[in-house]
């Protein structure tokens, strides 16, 4: 008899809640600042925050529609709604405030998209986002969403797994990393025009999380492209690490023997480090990352180690400090 042994992160399909639910909600969403006000993350905000998108204004967010199957892995949370996901954003690319990347990034042109692969691995060159992405095999995947500023969604992303890229790239045994890099056009990403960080974003994985089941580049969210202010055409996540890991518009993956630098890291390494693995025990330098406030809920949450993901991915770890390698 073959007995099913239910992992913690199992979901039917039915228990997603309907996006013409959420989209039907006007929601004021009471974001807490006390604990966020670091000039290091200048787009935190307090009080109301996420103003509805008008009909005309969302329908300018959406993408094309993309055809996806359901991935058994998703969370057994309900989605945030769409508006939520859309126009409370950080991408410094565009601007530091919240609502800044929706209004800067509308317009901004995502076709055609061409993405270089550098580096240790056998098929290295220049591919275009979808010779890359099978759009055959996009799964709809609903993770949870932990940013470093306390704050939490639940977004039904569409993508493939890391994974899958990765071992069609075909690094060599000597790569240990993967590296990422956002776009570089400053007349195209304003945000880039101040030195807010070191241009372009850069962020980076250790090759075993890649490759990991749960790790994600992501083309689209609730089943239709990536609007530009949540990263389209194409963007990293992985979803039991703090939000400014999932790197946005990639244009080159690069495989290294080295350790490559991130952007926050570079920034202010005494408040970022290589991992931004989600742990409540470690507090950033400035605020408790011990409880969350979930986009859309008045009370605070406790936040769960590894964002509720330690069951697949805490043995990645299993022979570190994770106070010492945040």
């Amino acid at each position: 008899m073959l007995i099913k042994i239910k992992k913690s992160y199992d979901l039917s399909e039915n228990d997603v809640t309907p996006e013409q639910l959420f989209r039907a909600r006007r929601r004021f969403l009471n974001i807490g600042a006390a604990s966020l006000s670091g000039a290091a993350l200048s787009g935190i905000a307090g009080g109301i925050a996420g103003s509805i998108l008008s009909a005309p204004a969302r329908a300018r967010a959406a993408g094309a529609p993309l055809a996806t199957s359901k991935w058994s892995g998703s969370t057994d949370e309900a989605p945030t709604d769409f508006e939520s996901i859309t126009t409370y954003n950080n991408f410094y690319e565009f601007g530091t405030s919240k609502e800044a990347p929706r209004f800067n990034a509308e317009g901004f042109v995502t076709s055609p998209w061409t993405v270089e692969v550098a580096g240790l691995a056998k098929n290295t060159g220049t591919f275009d986002v979808w010779d890359l992405i099978d759009r055959n095999k996009l799964e709809e995947r609903i993770y949870r969403h932990r940013c470093v500023e306390t704050w939490s969604m639940v977004v039904p992303w569409v993508g493939v797994a890391l994974a899958d890229i990765i071992k069609r790239l075909e690094p060599q045994s000597s790569a240990k990393y993967v590296a990422f890099q956002t776009l570089f056009d400053p007349e195209r990403m304003p945000g880039q025009k101040r030195a807010v960080l070191q241009w372009p974003y850069v962020e980076g994985l250790r090759l075993d999380e890649a490759m990991n089941p749960l790790a994600l580049l992501a083309v689209g969210v609730y089943g239709q492209e990536l609007p530009p202010q949540n990263g389209a055409p194409i963007r990293l996540v992985v979803p039991w690490k703090y939000g400014f890991k999932g790197i946005k518009s990639i244009v080159k993956i690069e495989f290294s023997e080295n350790e490559p630098p991130t952007s926050w890291n570079i920034s202010a390494p005494n408040e970022y480090g290589f991992y931004a693995n989600v742990n409540p025990n470690v507090s950033h330098p400035r605020w408790s990352q011990a409880k969350e406030r979930r986009i859309g809920e008045f009370l605070r949450r406790e936040t769960l180690m590894f964002n509720g993901y330690a069951d697949e991915v805490a043995s990645l770890y299993s022979n570190m400090d994770l106070e010492k390698y945040f």
